[in-house]
Formats: C-alpha cells, sequence, structure tokens
C-alpha cells in the first residue's frame, strides 16, 4: 500500500516530507503571505514604537526576532510575533521610569520568566484567566492609545496619562494644526473604508487584499509629500544594525523592576496564548504546543530586549492575516522576519519620509479596534457586564496592571458568589401554610440569607421545606434541623421535600460532595419526589393530591421556561413527527426524543398498532390528520420491553379478562405470525439478549411499518417521498432507545448493550 503526501498538506508529526514538495508548498503559499504579512508589520512595528516611547527601530528589531526566532521556535506553526500594541501602555510607563535601556533589561528578564513558565508545563493554565477581563484589558490599552495619539494627529502631543489626554482634548482641537490634521484624516478614513470598497465589485474586492494599513500611511505619506504639507517626520538615527543597543540594569527601585518583569511576563504570556488559540480556531492543521510556544515566546523577548528591541507576543492581527493569505507552515512568519531585517538595513531612508500625524491616525484606529461591540453584548449577555466596565476603567484610570488585578478580583468575586449562592425565598400559599424554597449550593456561606428568609416564617405554622439544592453541608444541616425543632415546639408542622442531589442526610453522615445535577421533576415519578401527605394540596382528594402537586410543580418551575415556546403555537400547531406509540405509562415519547410543545402529533393505544384496512377509526382519523392536514415529514412507531399487550398476545389474546381487550388485541395476530416464522427482526432481537415478548415487541414494529406502507395515506405520501416511516424500541431497563426497520434492529447506543446492563 502506497502512502502519498500532496505537496500543500501538513504532515503529521514525524512524517517525512519530500523535500521537494515542501519546497513547493512554500513556494506556493508561504512566500506570497510572508509579503503581505511583512507589509502589514511594518507600518505596525513603527506605530508601536512611537507610541511606547521607545526608539523607533526597536519596533522593528522586535519584528525581526518575532518573525525569525519565534517563528522557528514556536509551538503555533501559523502564528507570527512581533511588537504588540497591548503592551504599548506597559512599555511607556516603563520607558517614562526606568529609562529605554532598563526597559531592555526588563524584557530580557520577562523572556527568562516566560521560559521557565513554558518548561513548568503550566502554560495552558494561563488561559483560566477570564476572556473578559484580557477582552476588557485591550478595549483599555486602546482607549488609552486612542487619547494619547489623538493629540499628535491635531498636531500636539500627548499627555502623561489618559486622564490628563481627556483634559486636554479640548485644547488641542483649538489648537489643531491642519496639515496634521489633514494626514491623521485620511489614514483614519481610508483605514475605516478601504475593507468595505471590497463590496463594491470583484475587482475592488481584489484591490483591497493589500492591507488597509500599508495603503492608509502610503497613500498619507505621498500626500503629504505632493502638497509640501508643513508636517514633523519621522527621524532616524541609521538603520537597525546601528540601532542595536545593549540592556542596562537599574541603579534602584527593585521592587517596580521586579513588577515590571512580572507584568510584561504575564501580559505577553496571556496575549501569546489567547491569540495562539483564536489561530487554532482558524484552520484546520497543526495544533499549537502551548508550552512550547511560550517558551518560544520566552526566548524571542531575551533576544529582542538583549538587542534593544520592543517585547514581543504573538499578535492576532498578523497571525490572522497570515492565515486568512494562504500560509501553510512557520515558512511564512520566518520569512516575514527576514524581509523587514533587509527593509530595515537597506532601505530605511523611505520610513523618514513618514509623518508623525500618519503613525498616530494608523495607532487611533488600531485603539479604536481594540474596542468590540462584540466583546461589549457578549459581555453583557453573560451577567460579565460589571467586569468589563471595571475592567476598562482601571486600565484607563490607573494602569494596566493595577485595572487586569481589580478585573480579576471581581470576575474572581462573581464567580464565587454564582457558585456558592444560594435562592432562598418563603411565601404564604393560599391555603395559609407556607412555604420556602432553596434552589442552588446551600454552604455555610449561604447561612445569613437562609436564617433570616427562616426568621420571616411565622410561629406555629405548617410549612414544606423545598430543598432543590446541589450541595449542602453540616453547617446548613444543622442550622436546619435546629430551626425545624424550635419551629415544632412553637405549634408547627415541617415537612422537607428534598428534590436535589444533595440530601440533609448525606450531610450528616459523611464530607458533603456536590451533586451531579438536580434532580428534574418532569422527568423522576411523583414517588421520588413528592410528599406522601402534601401540605399544600390538604384541600384535594387524596387521590388526586399527586397529580395537582404535579400542577403545583410545573407551575413553580416549568411554566415560566416553556411559557415562550408556546407563544408561537397559540394559534396553530405545526409538528414534524406523528408519533403512534403505546399506553404504556412508562413510556415517554417527548422524553425519549427530546422533543418539545409542538413537535410530537401523538397517537397512543396498547401495542402500537395499526388496524389494518382502517378498521380502527380512532388511528384512521390521527394518521390522515397529522400526514394530510398537518403535513408531519415522518410517522414513528414507538414499541418498548416488558410490554403487556405483547405478553397477552403470546399467551392468546382470547384468555385477556375483558373482551374488548381481547378483540383489540387480534389486530396484533400478524405480528405473532410473523415472529413465530422466524422474522429476521425476531432473531437480531434474540441475539442482542432480549427475551421472547420483547422480541416480539420488536417484530410488531416493523409488522407496524409494514402496513404503513400499505396505508392509502401514509404509503402514498411515502411512495412520493414527502414522508419517511421508521420505527424505535424503547429498552425500559437500561432507558436506551434502539432503532426498528423492516428487516433490521440498529443499537443506536452501542456502549450499552442488554448484556453489559446485566453484567
Amino acid at each position: 500500500m502506497t502512502t502519498t503526501v500532496e505537496p500543500d498538506s501538513d504532515p503529521s508529526p514525524g512524517t517525512r516530507r519530500e523535500p521537494q514538495s515542501r519546497v513547493g508548498s512554500i513556494l506556493r503559499y508561504d512566500v506570497p503571505a510572508s509579503l503581505v504579512v511583512f507589509l502589514v508589520a511594518v507600518p505596525l512595528s513603527i506605530g508601536i514604537a512611537v507610541a511606547s516611547g521607545a526608539p523607533i527601530m526597536a519596533g522593528l528589531i522586535a519584528a525581526v526576532v518575532g518573525g525569525i526566532l519565534a517563528g522557528i521556535l514556536g509551538g503555533s506553526p501559523l502564528q507570527v510575533s512581533g511588537p504588540a500594541a497591548g503592551l504599548t501602555v506597559v512599555v511607556a510607563e516603563l520607558v517614562n521610569q526606568f529609562g529605554w535601556g532598563v526597559t531592555c533589561a526588563i524584557t530580557v528578564l520577562a523572556g527568562v520568566v516566560q521560559i521557565l513558565l513554558g518548561m513548568s508545563r503550566i502554560a495552558r493554565s494561563a488561559l483560566a484567566i477570564s476572556p473578559v477581563v484580557v477582552r476588557a484589558m485591550l478595549a483599555g490599552i486602546g482607549i488609552t492609545i486612542a487619547l494619547q495619539q489623538i493629540h499628535v494627529l491635531l498636531g500636539g502631543e500627548s499627555e502623561s496619562s489618559a486622564v490628563q489626554n481627556i483634559l486636554a482634548i479640548p485644547t488641542s482641537v483649538a489648537n489643531g494644526q491642519w496639515p496634521s490634521i489633514i494626514v491623521g484624516g485620511i489614514v483614519v478614513v481610508l483605514m475605516f473604508a478601504w475593507p468595505r470598497l471590497a463590496e463594491l465589485s470583484s475587482v475592488m474586492a481584489k484591490v483591497t487584499k493589500v492591507p488597509a494599513a500599508l495603503v492608509a500611511v502610503v497613500t498619507a505619506t505621498a500626500v503629504s509629500i505632493f502638497f509640501s504639507l508643513d508636517v514633523e517626520r519621522i527621524e532616524l538615527p541609521g538603520n537597525l544594525i546601528d540601532s542595536l543597543s545593549l540592556p542596562v540594569m537599574p541603579d534602584g527601585q527593585w521592587s517596580a523592576f521586579v513588577t515590571g518583569v512580572i507584568t510584561i511576563a504575564l501580559i505577553a504570556s496571556v496575549e501569546s496564548l489567547l491569540s495562539a488559540v483564536a489561530v487554532d480556531k482558524m484552520h484546520s492543521g497543526e495544533r499549537t504546543n502551548f508550552d512550547r510556544e511560550l517558551m518560544a515566546q520566552g526566548a524571542g523577548n531575551m533576544a529582542s530586549g538583549a538587542i534593544g528591541g520592543l517585547p514581543i507576543t504573538g499578535v492576532i492581527v498578523r497571525s490572522a492575516t497570515n492565515v486568512k493569505v494562504g500560509a501553510k507552515s512557520r515558512a511564512s512568519a520566518i520569512l516575514h522576519g527576514v524581509w523587514i531585517l533587509i527593509f530595515s538595513v537597506l532601505f530605511i531612508s523611505i520610513v523618514e519620509l513618514v509623518p508623525f500625524a500618519a503613525l498616530a491616525g494608523l495607532l487611533v484606529m488600531i485603539g479604536v479596534q481594540l474596542i468590540k461591540l462584540a466583546d461589549i453584548k457578549i459581555a453583557n449577555k453573560t451577567g460579565d457586564i460589571a467586569v468589563y466596565a471595571v475592567t476598562v476603567v482601571g486600565v484607563v484610570a490607573l494602569n494596566l496592571l493595577e485595572g487586569v488585578l481589580i478585573g480579576l478580583a471581581l470576575s474572581i468575586i462573581l464567580v464565587l458568589r454564582r457558585v456558592v449562592w444560594a435562592k432562598v425565598r418563603a411565601e404564604e400559599t393560599v391555603d395559609g401554610t407556607w412555604r420556602v424554597t432553596t434552589e442552588g449550593s446551600l454552604s455555610f456561606l449561604a447561612l445569613p440569607r437562609l436564617t433570616h428568609v427562616l426568621s420571616t416564617v411565622p410561629a406555629g405554622t405548617h410549612v414544606t421545606v423545598r430543598l432543590s439544592v446541589d450541595f449542602l453541608d453540616h453547617a446548613v444541616h444543622d442550622a436546619l434541623n435546629e430551626w425545624m425543632r424550635q419551629h415544632e415546639l412553637g405549634g408547627g408542622t415541617v415537612k422537607v421535600h428534598e428534590v436535589g442531589t444533595a440530601s440533609m442526610a448525606a450531610a450528616a453522615e459523611g464530607p458533603p460532595k456536590r451533586g451531579a445535577a438536580t434532580v428534574s421533576s418532569s422527568l423522576a415519578p411523583w414517588r421520588a419526589w413528592q410528599l406522601k401527605n402534601d401540605v399544600e394540596q390538604e384541600d384535594s382528594p387524596v387521590a388526586l393530591r399527586p397529580v395537582m402537586s404535579g400542577v403545583a410543580e410545573y407551575h413553580r418551575t416549568h411554566a415560566p421556561n416553556i411559557r415562550p415556546h408556546l407563544e408561537g403555537l397559540t394559534d396553530n400547531q405545526d409538528p414534524d413527527t406523528l408519533f403512534l406509540c403505546c399506553v404504556d405509562s412508562r413510556v415517554m415519547p417527548n422524553t425519549i426524543t427530546s422533543s418539545g410543545p409542538g413537535d410530537l402529533f401523538t397517537v397512543r393505544n396498547m401495542g402500537n398498532l395499526v388496524p389494518a384496512k382502517g378498521q380502527d377509526c380512532s388511528v384512521e382519523a390521527a394518521l390522515a390528520f397529522g400526514v394530510d392536514q398537518l403535513g408531519t415529514s415522518s410517522v414513528v412507531v414507538g414499541g418498548h420491553s416488558g410490554c403487556g399487550a405483547m405478553t397477552a398476545v403470546l399467551s392468546g389474546p382470547e384468555n385477556a379478562a375483558d373482551e374488548s381487550v381481547a378483540e383489540w388485541l387480534g389486530h396484533a395476530m400478524t405480528s405473532l405470525e410473523a415472529y413465530r416464522s422466524g422474522h429476521v427482526v425476531g432473531r437480531q432481537a434474540a441475539e442482542l439478549g432480549f427475551g421472547e415478548a420483547d422480541q416480539l415487541a420488536m417484530v410488531n414494529v416493523a409488522v407496524q411499518l409494514q402496513t404503513l406502507t400499505r396505508h392509502r395515506v401514509v404509503g402514498r405520501a411515502n411512495a412520493e417521498g414527502r414522508l419517511h416511516i421508521t420505527g424505535l424500541f424503547f429498552d425500559i431497563p437500561t432507558a436506551r432507545v434502539l432503532k426498528i426497520g423492516t428487516k433490521e434492529v440498529t443499537v443506536l447506543d452501542p456502549a450499552d448493550s442488554p448484556q453489559e446492563s446485566e453484567a
């Protein structure tokens, strides 16, 4: 057998690929992709250096190191690394506090920390940071960058903090320099409009593949040169080689120095890992090795800091571009670094033509793009909007580290509240009794709330305590028992109604354990959750109390959830399936098909029979109405194990206690004859370990399917292809469902066969 690897496919680890195929793939996919990423990276790297208060060439140095070194060593083959906007605020603060040389030393040591984290195999644990905090952090950074650069765009200078930048906006607007505003405005407009031009025509769709950042900066620079606009331009001391510098250790402020190292290491690590996760979702090739990626980022930061470059991270903008333009391997990221190196050595004079206002416009748009409305909507929908808002305000008003720590602290508090918070309420029923309902987790942290609610119950009353909880510890057990004792001494009565997975008895017998889930009364039988003498239903006849208790439970727990689904079914129904099944009380069509209101048009009779030749008008009417009038797309015949009707058929219908039962079971004699003749479905049922009555029940389903194919309404619709017929069999002991055809039995859950269940 010969295995062929396509030239553009990614081999699995350990698979050897022919050199010619690999080179062909690189030339075809990775080289073009690397050129596009290079064009995106150059203006972004320069702009980030400017916003960070670092030497301009530091951005290009970091881009070269991130592309080549992190590209070679990285665990995410399609991720592209370089200087990131997410670290701009932190780096700017460090440069202001320590100077550039010490900031480089911080970058080197941050890289060491990243390598140690990668070696400790905890890289994936970094993803435990709440995504809403990370998104809010990026939004806060975006706001800070935009507030800082808007002053440069207006021809002025930025202030030292976000708050001061906000206060200084009126002054900058009043003193705005029109040449700078025109240049920066061109960049803003093109950055916004360029991607949208692709919708105009197929030609524009091809043209707009050129990166918007490149088009915007080149156009603004060309306009400033052509019209000789008086704007400040970038000034460089030399090329990349001339700009290399060594890090410097501080002569004091060691606490702030260590804090800077940890801050850079953590933010760079989290941003790189989250970017790698996002990149993995964009392609189907090799997955990220997070520990290797983290060590590669650490090595990149050590190298970048050691030669005078900015800190690097995995950058989602460049990485997403890399994937979208068709990169197939890490060669694209590496080559993009090579192109930047060549540009930075040989063509650096081109950079000196770029106005600062153009980079300011670029950075303003980058900052705005970090604020995503989708993130705000998700945070609002998931109840995390407070965490998002607090983190953004903290990052903007204080600094990045403090803002993130505040956001993380609030998110942890909210998680703890959601996990340990118990919903406890007491209410008087219509008959004067009281009901105390608890939902969630009952721990000692819930005691203040629980004891307060219990204190509102009047003495001497009849009380039902409904425990619908998944956790209950000994402290709550003691508190409830003490309250019950005191209430009963005062002449009242208390009945405990346990419907959750945690019980009072279990809390007293051992360490508390969290239950898997709350037991749903819609699935459990009445006896599993109802009180024998429900005080809520004392005005109902004893025989009706289970039903009325069930109705009360429905109104409490299910009615609010099902109401929205019933609103669209008020005037008509449009069921998908006609479900014909047995009247047996253990058979639950909606449960075993996970269906809701409006899904099933259900017909039930003893033995799930379809009398031939229209002998039963009830079944005939239901079939005609369901198929012709309602237009159901399928008909399902549902049998089940332990069927009393099939057992009676085996022993002879004439032995039935009632004449009407005997007459009805006569319709199943065709099924009995098929079974005794060795029907293939019966033989397969026997091979699966089912008993005689269950074998007959499966054959009966198959026979009813054959009857339906000859039915005047069902058969015609089936022949026209607008109706499908199948059978199901509900095995009661294992609670699993098998599919029954006219000639076969299909096990839908092979991991749970009857033999295994019996074992």
